[in-house]
This record gives C-alpha cells, structure tokens and sequence, in this order.
C-alpha cells in the first residue's frame, strides 16, 4: 500500500504530538518529520519531499504564508494544507495565493484534517466550514494584482528581519535569533525599507499587517505595549 507522507509543522510541542497520532492512527498516512519554526520548513520540504506539507499559518522565523510562498516554488509538487485560528476572507485569500491547498481551522474535527489532507492529494482544494469556497473564489476575483509585487523583491532573510522587526523586536534581538551581528541587521533592515519605499516603524508595521506577516488582532509580539500602555501602566505603580 503506497502512504501520504507528511511533514508537520508547528512551534508547539504538544500540538504536533497530537496531530502526528491522530494522522498516523490513518493506515494510509506516514509523518516523516516535524518542524518547528518557519525558517527550517523549507530545506525539511527539499530534504524529505513529503506529499502533503501540514503548516501553522502563525510561525516563528518565517510565518506560514511566506513558508507557503518558499515551498510553492521549492517543491511544487507538495501539497500545503495551512491550519489557522484565522477565519476571515483575507487569511484565507492571502494563503491560497501564496500557493496552498487547503486552509483548515485549529477548532476543526479530526477527520476533517484527515479529509482535507485526502481532498489536497486528489487535486482538490480543501477549505474548512463555514468558510465558503464560493465566498472565496468571488474574493480572489475581485481583488486585483499588484503591477509590482515590491515584496517579492526582498530576499528570504530579508522577510526574516521584516517579520521579526514588525512585531517589535529590537535590532540585538534579531541579531541573537538569525545569529548575525546588529550592523549586519541594521543593513537588512535599510535594503527592506529602500526596497518596499517605506520611511518609518510605523510604516513598516502597516504594511506588514496589510501583507498578513503578522495577525490583526494584536499580536504583534510587544509592538502594541509601546507607548500609552506601558505610560498607563507606570502610572497605575507610581499612584500605588
């Protein structure tokens, strides 16, 4: 009997643990690896050249759309199925025309993954209820390409520091995580905002939340503790 191999990828432990049983609990299913930033999914998918890669859409390193977009053009022939705590049309959108298969939502059952991974092997293309695959495709029809895509003109290491610096960390701290020196970053950072035409913090964040890099809803790894919250917060001490 021939099996779907799989790649997982996500950064929680737990959550890979338990998605490999219930994937391996199928007969027809293999797990042959498990990733657990968005910077190492790429070389796994070359090295392992799993059928169906099964991808977080919010990943440290590199998140899931850009994995989506890196292993789309690495290894066409995998299949991407992104799981998502995200239900709008946008996520969705962005992930499809990053290059994935199917979009699956972290509330959906056991068998629907096991489905959705079946339906991305035949060809088809799997998206979790209720989001609608009408909704969607009256959604990409609408939405018109950019003549210029500036984004794709940055490199991978360069959507690194992009992704890293918009959710508010600090040029030492992306030089300790990507294991290069501060000026080596700040110089990253400079090529980023020469090439996407952008002049401030401020600027780059909008535009990441516009492209998807980082979440709308307030995640943005202290960027949003900046400013007045933390003024609030020092002021609620003091009164004490």
């Amino acid at each position: 009997m021939t099996r779907t191999t799989i790649l997982l990828a996500d950064d929680h432990t737990i959550v890979r643990r338990g998605l490999r049983a219930m994937l391996e609990a199928e007969e027809d299913f293999a797990v042959i690896g498990e990733a657990a930033s968005g910077s190492e999914v790429a070389d796994l998918v070359v090295r392992l050249q799993p059928d169906v890669l099964v991808l977080d859409i919010m990943m440290p390193g590199l998140n899931g759309l850009e994995v989506t977009r890196k292993v789309s053009q690495s290894s066409p022939q995998t299949r991407i199925v992104v799981l998502s705590t995200y239900s709008n049309e946008a996520y969705v959108h962005e992930a499809l025309r990053s290059g994935a298969s199917g979009y699956v939502l972290k509330a959906a059952s056991t068998a629907e993954l096991v489905h959705a991974v079946r339906a991305v092997m035949t060809g088809t293309r799997y998206l979790s209820p209720p989001l609608s695959d009408l909704a969607i495709e009256a959604y990409l029809r609408k939405t018109l390409p950019s003549p210029v895509d500036l984004y794709s003109t940055l490199t991978a290491r360069e959507q690194e520091v992009m992704q890293l610096a918009a959710q508010g960390r600090k040029v030492s701290e992306i030089a300790a995580r990507l294991e290069v020196s501060p000026r080596t970053v700040e110089t990253y950072r400079a090529n980023i905002m020469r090439k996407l035409k952008l002049h401030s913090q401020g600027d780059l964040i909008r535009y990441a939340l516009q492209r998807r890099i980082v979440p709308l809803d307030g995640e943005l790894g202290g960027v949003e503790e900046s400013g007045d919250s933390r003024r609030s917060s020092r002021g609620e001490q003091d009164r004490k």
